[in-house]
């Protein structure tokens, strides 16, 4: 769908150009614009693969177990339905999205997911937390920021804080909410 929305979009945009004289403009324009998506490009995968090399660090050196460790606690709050290896993935997947690595955190979340697979309410705390994305770091944001020509790129750091640890308490309170003793509240007009 979204290859035939492209497809629309770029047909309009050549016949008003042919229709107004301004070709000259649009190619321009085309030229332009994929010289910037290059350079967005480059720009965010460098800061992605540092990011992706930092946590392989992190996992080597022990640093992964020992923040896996940290978040147990709270995790096991979160999903009590996971054992100790769907945690494991768990604890990688919330290490990489507070880094505001996520697609590092991808492949982490779909392991949890599969483990999580039997429990409803815990694949959905897991959608929400994930959606929500706390950020400690928000790495993708910066690197955009930073190809934009921002000269301090992380200085939205206090205002992503914020907005996350919020989306974060109010998606989890919503979970809590509808999904009553691990099993989705069902509405009257079900019955």
């Amino acid at each position: 769908m979204l290859g035939v929305i492209w497809t629309v979009l770029l047909a309009v945009s050549v016949v008003f150009g042919i229709a107004t004289g301004r070709v000259g403009f649009l190619s321009a324009a085309v030229s332009e614009g994929a010289q910037a998506a290059v350079t967005t490009v480059l720009s965010i995968t460098g800061m992605m693969m540092l990011w992706c090399a930092v946590m392989e660090v992190m996992r080597e050196s022990g640093l992964a177990e020992k923040l896996a460790r940290l978040l147990s606690p709270l995790l096991k709050r979160l999903f009590p339905s996971a054992n100790s290896d769907t945690l494991s993935h768990l604890s990688a997947n919330v290490s990489a999205n507070l880094l505001g690595l996520g697609n590092a955190a991808t492949p982490a979340g779909i392991r949890a997911a599969e483990g999580l697979r039997n429990s409803p309410s815990d694949l959905t705390m897991l959608t929400v937390i994930n959606t929500s994305s706390l950020q400690l770091i928000p790495t993708t944001v910066a690197a955009i920021r930073a190809s934009a020509g921002a000269t301090a790129p992380f200085d939205i750091l206090p205002a992503v804080w914020l907005a996350t640890l919020a989306a974060q308490v109010a998606g989890i309170l919503a979970v809590r909410m509808f999904h009553k003793g691990g099993k989705p509240c069902r509405n009257s007009s079900s019955r």
